[in-house]
């Protein structure tokens, strides 16, 4: 088990955001995020968006640094991935 996140690249509401996921289950990512004081509306039925001042902070909580497309990847291995049709 674990979770992922990816560089702070997409930018929102003037700032740039990673993406924080799990490989295996979403209540491993809800413990995670809560454990982090990632609010629940950050989640987006798949992962979490997370701006980019938290992410080394979540590094050092456990999650693992990964590029978006290895983190995609891992995602849609788990079958937890909700395709962007599917939104």
């Amino acid at each position: 088990m674990t979770v992922l996140v990816d560089p702070p690249l997409w930018p929102r509401h003037g700032r740039l955001w990673s993406h924080l996921v799990s490989d295996s289950s979403l209540a491993e990512l809800h413990a995670f995020a809560s454990a982090a004081g990632i609010p629940e509306r950050a989640f987006d039925r798949d992962h979490y968006d997370v701006p980019d001042d938290l992410r080394d902070r979540l590094i050092e909580q456990g999650a693992q640094p990964v590029g978006t497309r290895e983190l995609v990847r891992r995602l849609r291995a788990s079958g937890l991935r909700i395709r962007p049709v599917d939104r």
